[in-house]
């Protein structure tokens, strides 16, 4: 099975191992708009993306979608029901995808014979937790919304970008809504924003399409914008304490 050999966290693990997660492994392919498992979902596989993307959301008590990963080839969708515990997040796939399905136990029995894949896993989960921190950090009000949308397409184009004449587009049919729903804002208070990056010819915004013009650039404008907000507030008691 070639398309095995690009989940990451496979890599390095011995041979035997993967034998055996190939043996107990399952292809499904879903499409775009199709939930793999919802909320609080009881889930007995690990899942992998082979090809495609996968959106990984929660909803507030009033509904609203906040997008809390989006996943691409070669990522895993799920290590934390490994604990046994109910799903805590919506999967929602943004295109056709590609999944690889391995049941949970079967992965656990690998998993206490292989040090490596566990490593792995752990590696994994550890990733995910600093990625939540950083979008604590981006998404607090401390950051104005138009460098929380700058870093939100810094990082898309970095993960998902193909270049072409015009910059590093993302590679994905994304609305200005869904791009709302990452940030956990309103779509019209974000096509503003978007409106302004424009201006400042940073992106291009075409129909479900986003171009980063310049990365370097639009790395610049988040990292100095974010700096001076910083600045904004703590100034004030510098100023009380000469």
């Amino acid at each position: 099975m070639d398309q095995f050999n690009s989940i990451k966290i496979f890599s390095n693990i011995n041979s035997s191992s993967k034998k055996n997660l190939i043996k107990y492994s399952k292809i499904k392919k879903y499409k775009k708009g199709e939930h793999l498992f919802l909320d609080r979902d009881r889930v007995n596989c690990v899942y992998f993306v082979l090809a495609g993307i996968a959106s990984l959301y929660k909803l507030n008590s009033a509904h609203d979608k906040k997008v809390i990963f989006i996943y691409g080839k070669g990522e895993i969708l799920n290590e934390v029901i490994l604990q046994k515990n109910m799903s805590s997040l919506n999967c929602e796939f943004l295109c056709d995808t590609e999944i690889l399905e391995i049941p949970s136990t079967k992965f656990l029995e690998v998993m206490s014979c292989d040090f490596q894949l566990s490593r792995n896993v752990i590696d994994s989960m550890a990733y995910k937790i600093r990625r939540l921190y950083h979008q604590l950090k981006n998404t607090s009000n401390s950051i104005r919304l138009d460098k929380q949308i700058a870093s939100k397409l810094w990082k898309l184009s970095r993960d998902f970008g193909k270049e072409t004449d015009e910059g590093i587009e993302i590679d994905f049919n994304l609305s200005i809504s869904y791009l709302a729903d990452m940030l956990g804002s309103k779509r019209e208070t974000v096509s503003r924003q978007l409106k302004i990056l424009s201006e400042k010819e940073l992106i291009i915004v075409k129909r479900n399409r986003f171009i980063v013009v310049d990365r370097e650039k639009l790395l610049k404008y988040f990292r100095n914008s974010w700096v001076l907000s910083q600045l904004y507030f703590i100034l004030p008691d510098i100023i009380k304490t000469k």
